[in-house]
């Protein structure tokens, strides 16, 4: 029987640390009942392991990926952004949506904001409130 030590799989996973937790995930699955890729010649399943990386028969890569997946608790779903933005019209405007609520989607002319415009809006804004230390409210 032979001995696979660290030196066998250093220089496939370049990181001590790594290469104990893509063992020990890899030996873990061994366990669950994931298949071998390597023969076990009466070896336990961290032995198995070691063989499997120091031999290259499984994709580090693919392990590590799966490692990272088996230690998410909550994975977030990007959502879609909704295809509209709601677009803020001036009081004089709304005789000019009613006329294009009639049209359909791709004949709508579309509502641009110039720089102008914005400058004059956030003129209009009222000034932001000091703590009197000569910081802005941060």
């Amino acid at each position: 029987m032979a001995r696979v030590t660290v030196e066998d799989c250093i220089d496939k996973v370049a990181n001590r640390f790594d290469l104990v937790l893509l063992a020990s995930h890899r030996a873990r699955t061994i366990s669950q009942g994931a298949p071998l890729t390597v023969e076990r010649d009466n070896d336990k399943n961290p032995v198995v392991a070691l063989r499997e990386i120091a031999e290259m028969t499984i994709n580090t890569d693919d392990l590590s990926e799966d490692l990272i997946h088996s230690m998410q608790k909550h994975v977030e779903v990007d959502e879609p952004e909704p295809d509209e933005v709601p677009v803020l019209s001036a009081p004089g405007e709304e005789a000019a949506e009613e006329a294009a609520g009639d049209m359909p989607d791709a004949e709508k002319p579309m509502d641009r904001m110039t720089e102008e415009d914005l400058l004059r809006g956030l003129e209009g804004l009222p000034p932001l409130e000091s703590s009197g230390s000569g910081r802005t409210g941060y």
